[in-house]
C-alpha cells in the first residue's frame, strides 16, 4: 500500500432487482436517508446504479434507467456535497447523469458495449472507470474461457487505456471486473496478482462487496447479509495490493479497516 489516502466508493443501487439491495433505496426519501447514512459514515464517492447488472440479469431501457437514477441525482445534489458516480454502460445515461452533478462514468463494459460512451467522457471530461467484463450479464457466466486470464484482462486493459487517450479521455480508473464472466478460482486468482495491473500506472478499483466469491467459500452458501467478515478480508487484501477505490456496500466498518491499515503502515 502506497501512502496515499484509500477511497471508498458506496453503493447506491437504484433497482428493484439487485443481488444484495435490490428495492432498498428505490424511491428518493430512501435514497437520501442512504446517501446520509454514507456520508456520515466516511465514504468518499456514490455510486449510483439503475440497472442491476449481476449474472443473468436482463437489461432495461434508456428511457427506464433515466426515470430511476436522474431524480434521485437530482435530489441528492440539492442536498449533498459529494462526489457521485453513475454506474451505467449506456452514454445517454451517463451524459445526462454528468448534466445533473455526477463526476465519474463507472462503466462495467469497459467502454466497449456503447460506442459513443468516450464522446461523452471527452466532452465532460469525467473521471473513467474500465471495468473489465467477459460479456453482457445475461451471458457473460457463460462466456469464461481466458488463455491466461491476468495477461488477458491486462492486455485488456492496456488497450482500452490507449483507445480513451487517444480520444482526449485521461483521468482513467481500471476495475478487474470480480464476478464479471469469472469463475470462483478466477477471480482470487486475480485478487492475488493484482499488483501486475500497477504497472499500467493508473488507480486500480476492486468491488469484491457482498458477492460469490465469499458465498461460495463454503456449501450451503453464505448469504449475502453473511459477507461481511469475506468481503472486509478481500478489501484488505487488495488495498496491500494496490488497490486505491474499494467499492462496498458497508461504510463504516470499511472505514475502520482502512484507518487500522494505515497505522499499520505507518509503523513499517
Amino acid at each position: 500500500m502506497e501512502n496515499k489516502k484509500v477511497e471508498i466508493m458506496g453503493v447506491l443501487n437504484i433497482t428493484p432487482n439487485s443481488f444484495s439491495d435490490g428495492a432498498c433505496y428505490n424511491s428518493t426519501p430512501l435514497a437520501l436517508k442512504r446517501v446520509e447514512e454514507m456520508i456520515d459514515e466516511g465514504v468518499d464517492i456514490i455510486d449510483i446504479g439503475g440497472e442491476s447488472t449481476h449474472p443473468f440479469s436482463a437489461p432495461i431501457s434508456e428511457n427506464e434507467e433515466l426515470d430511476r437514477v436522474i431524480p434521485i441525482i437530482e435530489a441528492i445534489k440539492k442536498k449533498y456535497d459529494i462526489t457521485l458516480s453513475i454506474d451505467t454502460y449506456k452514454s445517454v445515461v451517463a451524459e445526462e447523469a454528468i448534466k445533473n452533478g455526477v463526476k465519474i462514468i463507472n462503466d462495467i463494459s469497459g467502454f466497449t458495449f456503447d460506442s459513443k460512451m468516450i464522446d461523452v467522457a471527452k466532452k465532460y471530461n469525467a473521471k473513467s472507470i474500465i471495468m473489465h467484463t467477459s460479456n453482457r450479464p445475461q451471458i457473460m457466466q457463460e462466456h469464461i474461457n481466458y488463455k491466461n486470464i491476468i495477461e488477458d484482462i491486462y492486455n485488456f486493459f492496456d488497450n482500452q487505456i490507449k483507445k480513451l487517450k487517444e480520444n482526449g479521455v485521461n483521468d482513467i480508473v481500471i476495475d478487474p471486473g470480480f464476478g464479471f464472466g469469472k469463475s470462483l478460482d478466477d477471480n482470487y486468482k486475480l485478487l492475488a496478482n493484482l499488483k501486475k495491473f500497477k504497472e499500467l500506472n493508473v488507480p486500480i478499483l476492486v468491488g469484491v462487496s457482498r458477492k460469490s466469491m465469499i458465498g461460495k467459500l463454503r456449501e450451503p452458501n453464505y448469504k449475502v447479509d453473511e459477507r461481511l467478515g469475506g468481503t472486509i478480508a478481500l478489501n484488505t487484501l487488495a488495498i496491500l495490493n494496490g488497490a486505491s477505490i474499494i467499492r462496498v456496500h458497508d461504510i463504516k466498518e470499511h472505514k475502520q479497516m482502512i484507518l487500522a491499515i494505515e497505522r499499520y503502515i505507518n509503523q513499517t
